[in-house]
This record gives structure tokens, sequence and C-alpha cells, in this order.
């Protein structure tokens, strides 16, 4: 990749015809039309979002240095921004008064506010700009090594990166657009935000294994990069919006219920594969729900859901609460004392039994608590429904 050294552009002459793009979050153009600020491999504008648009126009009135900034050359006298993007951003936004700075005294100064020095040293800043020219190949696996101030590019946005291109366009204008209407939506049973992907990820995520599923090898080990690979070109995305549609329609039908907290970041997509074909009554489903809410045993709400989708069996997704230790040693105390006068094993279970183990008194540590009435059934957490039973038994008794 070739590259040229230019330090005779300023902020001024970076920042002329910039043209930013407040419901997409991006900055489109400077340089009089013609650079490209924000090409289809790059980030959405997150330096709001992270509180750095500010520290970027102090850093200029302090005259500290912004750093390399990375132009890709992709005509006569025409570029994009390959590294430097936020930067520029964030100075366009300020020149065309999207934000103020606080000044000395706590006030808020917008561009056109501040005393005219202050303006021109904004203005007359030099920045220093690297030209590169290469083909796609090159100028990706420069992309790829980019870390814009600290802030690490995230999974999606690499792969954003490689495979740019309508589908890419697309995507992202509906999923990683925040002045989308459905991201509050999306955002009770979604982690993270839109400016870094998450929401595009994540129904990529859920589409591309259903789609490699069906078309390739069901244990592919990355059905993203061979999903966005094969839809590079399109230029339409209603397969990746109906499926992920789909899945957030299938969980409020089933939880109709205002969503809990614990409903952010769940394996929904999983879920929707596994389970989407039974069906369930909303009505009981929501008062299984209250209902293990307000269970003090039940240590893992997050488990609830999937607890109630599989039928209400794997306590495990529960993490129940285990009796505590003087419960059982209160417990084992009675049972072995019991047992020798009896002559008979302090496993209840062994005791019965037919075997070398009948007469059997176990150790505390070979010993563990079980509910006599499963939890499950509907038995209680206290020493009444306790009892101690031998490892191997209590394995094999399970919730029986």
């Amino acid at each position: 990749m070739k590259t040229t050294l230019k330090t005779d552009i300023t902020v001024d002459d970076i920042c002329k015809g910039f043209v930013y793009n407040q419901l997409e979050g991006r900055g489109l153009f400077g340089l009089s039309g013609k650079l490209k600020i924000q090409p289809e491999y790059q980030r959405n504008y997150i330096y709001a979002e992270y509180g750095k648009e500010a520290a970027v126009i102090e850093s200029v009135l302090k005259g500290y240095p912004l750093g390399l900034i990375y132009f890709n050359k992709v005509g006569d006298d025409k570029f994009e921004v390959l590294d430097g993007q936020q930067r520029i951003t964030s100075l366009g936004r300020f020149l065309t008064e999207k934000f103020p700075i606080m000044d000395e005294d706590g006030h808020e100064q917008y561009f056109e506010s501040m005393a005219k020095d202050r303006r021109d040293k904004i203005l007359k800043t030099e920045l220093t700009i690297y030209e590169c020219e290469g083909d796609e190949s090159e100028i990706k696996a420069w992309f790829k090594t980019i870390n814009i101030a600290g802030i690490k590019l995230e999974d999606q946005e690499l792969l954003n990166a490689v495979y740019s291109g309508p589908f890419v366009t697309l995507a992202k204008q509906e999923f990683s657009n925040s002045q989308n209407s459905n991201t509050q939506k999306w955002s009770a049973f979604i982690s993270g935000s839109a400016t870094r992907q998450d929401f595009l990820e994540r129904a990529l995520q859920w589409v591309s294994k259903d789609w490699v599923d069906k078309n390739f090898d069901p244990k592919h080990t990355r059905p993203i990069g061979k999903y966005m690979s094969s839809h590079r070109y399109k230029d339409n995305i209603d397969e990746l919006k109906n499926y992920f549609n789909r899945v957030l329609d299938w969980v409020c039908s089933v939880f109709t219920e205002e969503p809990k907290s614990e409903m952010r970041g769940l394996e929904w997509g999983r879920l929707y594969e596994e389970y989407h074909k039974k069906s369930y009554d909303a009505e009981e489903v929501s008062a299984e729900v209250e209902k293990l809410y307000g269970d003090d045993c039940v240590k893992d709400k997050r488990g609830i859901f999937e607890f109630i989708l599989g039928g209400s069996k794997d306590t495990k997704l529960l993490e129940v609460r285990f009796f505590d230790d003087a419960t059982k040693k209160s417990v084992y105390a009675a049972q072995t004392k019991k047992a020798e006068a009896k002559g008979k094993s302090n496993c209840p279970l062994c005791a019965v039994g037919n075997n070398a183990n009948k007469t059997k008194i176990w150790k505390p540590a070979e010993m563990d608590a079980d509910h006599v009435a499963a939890w499950s059934k509907g038995g209680e957490t206290n020493i009444k429904n306790c009892e101690m039973l031998c490892k191997p038994h209590n394995k094999a008794k399970g919730n029986s």
C-alpha cells in the first residue's frame, strides 16, 4: 500500500462542506465534498456516546496533537477516511453547532459564540494526514488493525468492514441507527446499543445460524461471516428483518407481561429455535413467572424463562437455593442417631435396599441434602423437608 504524507491540511479545510446525518449518526462529507468521512466499512459515530467529542476540541485549543489521520484515495481528488473519522466528525459537528464545550468558568460555548482568536486557532490547526492507495484487500487489512482512541473495534464492526456493500449499508440503516423507534423495544431483550452494532450482530447471529443449519454444515464455526459473505451484494435485507422480528414477536407472544430486566441479553435466537413449535398458554406462563419471581429459593432469575419454556423441569437453570450447613448438620445427626439405633444405614434409600450399603453409616462429607418432596413439585427448602442421602443415591434421584 502506497502512502503520501500531507501536513498542510487544516481543520477549516477538512470541515468545509461538512454534512452530518443526525438520524444515522454519520459524518458524511468534508473537504468541500471531496472526502467521504464514513465509508460503509467504518463504525458509526460513537464519540458523543463515550463523552469524547468535547475532548477533541479541547485538545485542539490546548495545542495537543490529534494523532495521525489516514485517507484512502479512491479517485482523482477523491478520498475516504480510513482512520480518524471519529475525530473529524467531532470537529465537523462542533463547527456546525451540534454540541458545546465548557469554558474555564463552567459555561457552555458553541463555536460561533467563542472569541475570534479561539475560533481561528481551531480553524487554522494543521492535521497530519497520510494519503493511502491500495486495493480493497489491502485497505480492509489496514482498517482491521485500527484502534481508534483506545476504543477497540467490535467484532461486528470488523465484519462490516470486511463485507461492506449494499447489504451492510441497508442492515446498518435498520439496526445501527440509534434514532430507529424500534430500539427501545429491542433493548428490552438485547444487551448493548445500536451504535456499537449490538442489535445488528444479534440479528445476524439469529438468522445466520438458521440459514447455515439449513444450507451448510450445522457445525459451521463462523455462521455470521458465511451469511454476510453470501449476502454481501444483495439489495434487500428482508430475510434478516423478518427473522429478527419473528423471534422477538414470539418472545412477546409467550411472555406477555412487561419485560423483566433479566430478559435482556438471553439467548432468544436459540430459545426460539428450540421451543417456538410448542404451544403455551400466556396466562399460565405469566402466573408461573410471577410465582418463580416471588420464590426466595430461586437464586437465578434469568433462568426462569428457559425453565418455563422447557416445561418447568430443569431446576439447574434456577440455581435453587440449597439447605444451609446448620440444617444439614442437624438432619445428619438426627438421621444417623436413628439409623444406628436400628442397625441400618443413615441413608434412607440404602436402608431399604438389599445391598452391601444397607447398614453403612455414611460420613457427612459422603452425603448431600435433598428435598423429601421435590422443590419442583412444591416442596419447601426447610428442615422439615430435608433429608440426607448418600451421594450416589442423591445423584440418581434427581427430581423424582
